[in-house]
Order: structure tokens, then sequence, then C-alpha cells
């Protein structure tokens, strides 16, 4: 597939490490989907990033399955947009040693992943892939000429990094052989609470999946923690999980319904759950509907992916050619 002169290229991966939870799914999932309209979009689930920590290979087979489903589920057009594994783009790993050959280990060093691991006192279990991230990172954009990568505030990072490979790339071998891509910053997305009030993160275990069953759905909902004031005493809304999240999902006249309530007193945690509960059921349930019609059909969700890589290949190869003619390999025949 060439890329249209006057479309940019969007590029982002999702790793493989079970079900996506709430704060994926309004901070990377819905927004990347949105960017299929104005961008030649290509998503991957990234499961060789994945296997610095999961070493089940069901495990892996089926998360695979589940973020392709979800994207599928929530509404990625696979007639516009390429979705594909990672691993099935064997020149990723090529290019990411290459990258490796200019990147300095001070770089490195200063990575927020490593970075926050050793400040964890985990220094001395820290893997080579949980060193190497960025660099496997950087190939992942490279190697499809991406344009732009959307990313928050938090992972600014990760494209100067990116960009600092490949200008010492191109500095390297004398040329402009890697596009420099720029970040797509989302300002306004908000940071979404886990249900212990911390950032929703599954290192936490605070996460809520949005597409659970109706029952656990609840269940979890039910588990956020509140403080300890009674149902008649008031309560302040804007230091509330609860009413943090129902504002992620209710109308203008429905969160100042509840704002009001809190404020009145007479109100129960109790009730803003449910209230909560409802939203998301009802906002969720065509989507889970179809994520679980998707699961059941392992067949579609491979082809999907192969279609997707096939899609992606002639990107790949372009860029290939040029870095081996660069670095004097051989191209392939």
């Amino acid at each position: 597939m060439t890329q249209s002169p006057k479309i940019k290229r969007s590029l982002s991966g999702i790793k493989s490490t079970g079900f996506p939870h709430l704060g994926n799914y309004l901070g990377m999932i819905q927004p990347a989907i949105d960017l299929q309209d104005d961008y030649e979009a290509f998503y991957f689930v990234a499961d060789l990033h994945a296997l610095t920590s999961v070493r089940d290979p069901k495990l892996m087979l089926e998360s695979t399955h589940i973020i392709t489903s979800y994207f599928l589920a929530f509404g990625l057009d696979v007639e516009r947009a390429a979705f594909f594994r990672q691993s099935d783009i064997v020149d990723v790993p090529t290019l990411a040693w290459m990258l490796s050959c200019v990147t300095h280990m001070g770089m490195l060093e200063r990575a927020h992943s490593y970075k926050a691991a050793r400040d964890e006192g985990r220094e001395k279990s820290i893997n080579h892939g949980v060193f190497g991230y960025p660099v496997l990172m950087a190939s992942d954009i490279l190697i499809y000429d991406a344009d732009v990568v959307p990313v928050g505030s938090d992972q600014i990072q990760h494209i100067e990094m990116t960009r600092d490979m490949a200008v010492r790339f191109n500095q390297a071998f004398g040329g402009e052989f890697l596009k420099l891509p720029e970040a797509r910053v989302r300002e306004n997305v908000a940071t979404v609470p886990g249900i212990d009030g911390r950032k929703m993160s599954k290192s936490y275990g605070n996460e809520i999946q949005p597409l659970l069953p109706p029952k656990k759905l609840r269940k979890r909902i039910m588990s956020i923690e509140t403080d300890s004031k009674t149902m008649e005493d008031p309560k302040d809304p804007d230091t509330c999980t609860v009413f943090a999240l129902y504002s992620l999902f209710a109308d203008a006249a429905e969160l100042e319904a509840m704002r009001q309530n809190y404020l009145g007193g007479g109100y129960g945690y109790g009730h803003a759950k449910q209230a909560l509960f409802e939203q998301m059921d009802a906002h969720f349930s065509p989507y889970r509907e179809e994520f679980e019609r998707l699961m059941a059909a392992p067949d579609h969700l491979e082809a999907v992916l192969a279609r997707g890589a096939e899609r992606v290949a002639p990107v790949v190869s372009d860029v290939m050619s040029r870095v081996r003619a660069a670095t004097g390999l051989p191209t392939r025949r």
C-alpha cells in the first residue's frame, strides 16, 4: 500500500498483556480509531514488547485476540486502517539492531521506564528487553515512515528518543534515510482514576475493564474506594473517584444533577456507584456484544491481522531497502 501525498500516516501500538482497561480505551484506543477518518492509520498489537513480562504463550495469543477484538468492536475499519501483529513484521528487530548501533547507553539510562524500575529497586532484575525498550519502539515507528504518533503528554519522551535515533542514523550514514515523526499530543485527555483513586494502571491492580459482563462490571464499580461520610452527609464531588468517572460518560445535565446530590446530602456513594454502572453499562453494552462475537471467531481475527501485515509490507520494504543500502547490507531478493 503506497501512501497518498495528501494523507499523512498515523502509527500506534498497544501491548498484548491482557484486557485493556478504561484508561486504555479513553486515552489510546478510541482516539486512535478516530484518526482513521483523516490519516492513513497503521495500528499494531505489540507482542514483542509484551515479551519483557509475559511468559505464557496461551496468554500471549489470547491477549492478541482480545486487543484485536477491542479495536474492531469499537469501530476500527479494516478497509481504511491496517491492524496487524508486531512480530509478523520480521524486519522490526533488524531495524532495532541497526538503531541500537548508533544509540548511546546514556540515552537509554534516561528512559522513564528504566528509571522507574531502577528507582523501585528492581535494577538487578531488569532484563535487556526493558532497557532496550525505547530502541524497539523507535523501530516500530520509523519502519513505517510514520508522520504522526498520537501520544499523551507523559509519552513525549518516546518520540523525542525516536527522533534522536533517526537523526543519529542519518548522520552516521550520510543521508535522509529515516523520516522524523512528530508527536501528536492529546492535550485534553483526562487522567482516568482507578478504583483506589490513583491513575488507572494494571501495575496497581486498580483497573476497570469496560467490556466486563454487567454483573462483574457492577461488582468492580461497587469496589471503588470512597471516604467514610454517611449517606446523610454532604460530599465533595471534586475529590471523589466515582464522580470523576461518572463525568467521563454523563452529559452536562446528568453531571450537574449528581453534583447537587453530593452537595445536598441524603445521597450515598452507593447511589452514585449505581448511577456510574448504569451509564457505563449503557455505553459499552453494544460494544461488549460485538467483542464477544469477535472473540468467538479466532480465524477471522487471524485473517484481519494477516491482511494488515500484508498492507504495510510495501512501506516496510521501502524503508528497509533504504537503510540496507545505506549501511551496506544486501537488499532482499
